[in-house]
């Protein structure tokens, strides 16, 4: 179940497109989801009521991807390094499950304040 979702953090806005992953089918059937941000380095991860199983975990991710992080229940996107990276990676507290990626420019969200409101929804 492939799709799209729109993410609003703060004052910040983009699109995302959603994996063919159970975890992404998962979280789009949650839709619409809302939490305050917590950053951690370049993350912005918040939990989300929806419980995944590990699936295919990645220690380390790739630029704009989103992430579902299992033992904290939480959505997480990933736009640089985190205190976790060795050089240039981005690594997440422990593996994740990617189920999707930001379009455009991930970067955006560096602007986010801790604590912002982040809402996920369906795209249009």
């Amino acid at each position: 179940m492939a799709g799209r979702i729109k993410i609003t953090a703060g004052e910040v806005a983009a699109y995302a497109e959603l994996n063919d992953s159970n975890t992404a089918a998962a979280i789009a059937a949650a839709l619409p989801l809302e939490g305050r941000a917590n950053t951690w380095g370049d993350e912005i991860y918040f939990s989300i009521p929806v419980d995944c199983e590990p699936e295919n975990g990645r220690e380390v991710v790739d630029l704009g991807d989103l992430g579902y992080w299992p033992p904290g229940t939480a959505f997480c996107i990933f736009f640089g390094r985190t205190p976790a990276s060795r050089g240039d990676e981005i690594r997440p507290a422990s593996p994740v499950n990617v189920f999707g990626k930001v379009e455009g420019d991930p970067t955006v969200f560096k602007s986010v304040p801790d604590g912002a409101v982040v809402t996920l929804e369906e795209a249009e």
